[in-house]
């Protein structure tokens, strides 16, 4: 049964047209016909729960930014439809293999908001075949074949989106192949409908452990109460949640909202995993930030904050992940290191090895 607080109710009640956008938001005439625009290119919707987040009379509030189809997506003309090139990594349709140990298996095309800046807005939101069950099957046997495969990502779009029972005959597949030894889901409904957490949901995955979460919370006003119930109903079933964030022009660029929003996600038990520079997606360019905005913000983080809430600054690519920071070895020879502390001082300690003692005589 559908009810106000149930993630059904939330997905049957999406927002995706002006009218029922201005329950919650003011929205000009004009304004309205640059959103119609945008997402007559770019699928639009957004849970009620979501919506209710947003700034009523800010334009340039950070939720409605991440939510509402903006006309600068439509003058973008520097991304591309698939910048990690995952369509020329897939061995069968709807699962990556770009490391040599993991694959990643996209089960649905489905999400609960279509976030303005999704790496897969080329697919999600449409009705695709890489997500049918035969296509999913296609992927798990793969798994099955390919004995080097010790760890499957589970995403999307966003898997939680699927049936309980859908989740977990995925889940009860890949749990009869031997060489997969943990799963992981990657999914925004924490965020974007924490109501999709239940019990029920939790004490199904908690028999296929060891199941892990990573979520996508990017702004400190997205880390809620429902969020934070969420978030424990999963750490309560044994399920360890990490958080990917991506680095946003104006949503979350600047020292004060990245730190409160790391913080905000160490209160709720979730773990900073990675801060991932925006893909250049086609459509994203208004999103994106110099590779040196990423680096100052994790410098300024560094020391000044526990290690727990600092994330990897990850440049993703078809190459895969790729880490960046700056470099705190100043020097290293055979002899001696100079090092940079968080606050800009030097150090020197010694390298060389000694070599080992001749045993004293007895």
């Amino acid at each position: 049964m559908e009810t106000l607080d149930s993630w059904q109710w939330q997905m049957t009640n999406r927002i995706t047209d002006i009218s029922s956008l201005r329950n919650y938001v003011e929205i000009s005439d004009n304004q309205a016909g640059e959103i119609a625009a945008a997402g007559a290119h770019f699928r639009w919707s957004i849970t009620p729960y979501y919506a209710s987040l947003m700034d009523k009379k800010d334009v340039n509030c950070p939720i409605r930014m991440q939510a509402i189809p903006s006309i600068l997506e439509l003058r973008n003309h520097n991304g591309v439809q698939d910048p990690l090139q995952e369509e020329t990594q897939s061995p069968t349709p709807g699962l990556i293999h770009r490391y040599p140990d993991r694959v990643a298996l996209t089960v649905s095309s489905e999400c609960a908001m279509y976030c303005r800046h999704c790496t897969r807005k080329r697919f999600v939101g449409q009705p695709v075949q890489r997500t049918t069950w035969q296509a999913i099957q296609a992927g798990i046997d793969y798994v099955r074949k390919t004995a080097s495969v010790r760890d499957v990502l589970i995403t999307g779009g966003d898997p939680f989106i699927l049936s309980d029972d859908r989740l977990e005959r995925i889940l009860k597949a890949l749990r009869t192949i031997d060489h997969v030894e943990i799963i992981r889901f990657g999914t925004r409904t924490p965020c974007t409908m924490p109501q999709r957490i239940t019990d029920k949901l939790c004490d199904m995955l908690a028999k296929y452990h060891p199941i892990w979460v990573n979520t996508h919370f990017n702004h400190p006003r997205e880390l809620t109460e429902e969020a934070a119930r969420a978030a424990d109903r999963l750490l309560r079933a044994g399920i360890p949640v990490g958080n990917q964030s991506v680095l946003l022009r104006g949503v979350n660029d600047n020292l004060d909202t990245m730190k409160s929003l790391l913080h905000g996600l160490l209160k709720m038990r979730i773990r900073p995993y990675y801060l991932y520079q925006c893909d250049r997606i086609i459509g994203t360019e208004h999103f994106w930030t110099p590779l040196t905005t990423g680096l100052d913000l994790i410098d300024e983080l560094q020391g000044h904050t526990t290690g727990l809430a600092v994330p990897q600054f990850i440049v993703d690519s078809p190459l895969g992940k790729i880490p960046l920071s700056r470099s705190k070895l100043v020097e290293l020879t055979n002899e001696h290191a100079v090092l940079r502390n968080y606050e800009g001082q030097i150090m020197t300690i010694p390298c060389q090895v000694e070599a080992e003692p001749t045993p004293m005589a007895i």
